[in-house]
């Protein structure tokens, strides 16, 4: 339920931002985040709008990081994102409001252009890895801390804080730590020298979606400046996507020739989050692929 402060704060900031006054406010709570809670709104009986609301003090700047990561995004001018309406605090919660967006077909036309504007997105390079600001990656902070070399900061921060903290919470033993540190003795031969890429940087099925006109929408963004196949290997976790997307992918930029081993190493930073957000499920899949080094 929206409280009465959260109400009255979402309807003097839509009628500020949108130039409205507000006759009619009812609220539908949605399925789709495991940290927020978001509602579809019906204002006027006319317009509909996303909205995510969350503690203020838990997750701190949440909302504010995941509107610059949108319009990030929206500014290489390459895949849609919702627009964002409004984005702002109460005493005790933030809220991001955004537009609604009406859900079509995953087609095959569908999977060959997201293929498309990804490798679209990706073609844009920068002049360190990293980001100007640390964001977050699901429920746990991301560091963004810029480095001159992908696996120095692969290894800075996105590896060691993991491993670190499943460590400290007993998620993995000191054997399976050892392990990564055989695996981080042999990055740089996997990963070839690579400039930058504007990665989306969780980029999970259900991370993205398909508008009425079959085009694709990118959600919840952890973006940074990072390595291309964080993105790509991220696709064949949690039900993996339409071969056609890959097929439409290598058009503009090829795979490596060892790019499934590197997508297995780049999925061990989000299995890792999974580890230490949701417990040792997902420490078969870790052990898996570190046993091979």
């Amino acid at each position: 339920m929206i409280t009465p402060e959260v109400e009255s704060a979402i309807r003097c900031n839509l009628c500020s931002q949108l130039n409205i006054t507000i006759n009619s406010f009812r609220a539908f709570s949605v399925g789709g985040g495991s940290i927020n809670d978001t509602y579809r709104l019906h204002i006027n009986d006319k317009l509909q709008v996303f909205c995510k609301i969350n503690s203020l003090k838990k997750y701190p700047l949440l909302f504010e990081k995941e509107k610059r990561g949108m319009e990030m995004i929206r500014n290489k001018n390459v895949i849609r994102v919702p627009k964002i309406l409004c984005c702002f605090n109460t005493d005790q919660y933030q809220v991001l409001i955004m537009e609604w967006i009406e859900q079509g077909l995953k087609t095959e036309k569908f999977w060959k252009v997201f293929g498309e504007q990804l490798a679209q997105l990706h073609y844009g390079t920068n002049s360190f890895f990293g980001l100007e600001e640390d964001n977050y990656m699901g429920a746990l902070t991301q560091s963004n801390k810029a480095h001159a070399s992908w696996v120095d900061f692969l290894l800075d921060e996105r590896f060691i804080p993991q491993v670190r903290l499943a460590l400290e919470n007993k998620l993995l033993e000191p054997v399976q730590a050892r392990k990564f540190e055989d695996l981080f003795k042999v990055l740089q031969d996997i990963f070839p020298v690579e400039q930058p890429s504007f990665v989306h940087g969780d980029l999970w099925s259900g991370n993205f979606l398909a508008d009425k006109n079959e085009n694709p929408v990118l959600i919840d963004p952890a973006v940074y400046w990072g390595n291309r196949n964080m993105d790509l290997g991220m696709t064949t976790l949690f039900g993996g996507f339409d071969k056609s997307f890959y097929e439409a992918y290598q058009h503009h930029i090829l795979f490596q020739k060892n790019f499934y081993q590197q997508w297995q190493i780049c999925n061990l930073y989000p299995l890792l989050i999974h580890l230490n957000l949701f417990g040792k499920t997902y420490l078969a899949d870790i052990v898996n692929t570190i046993k091979q080094y």
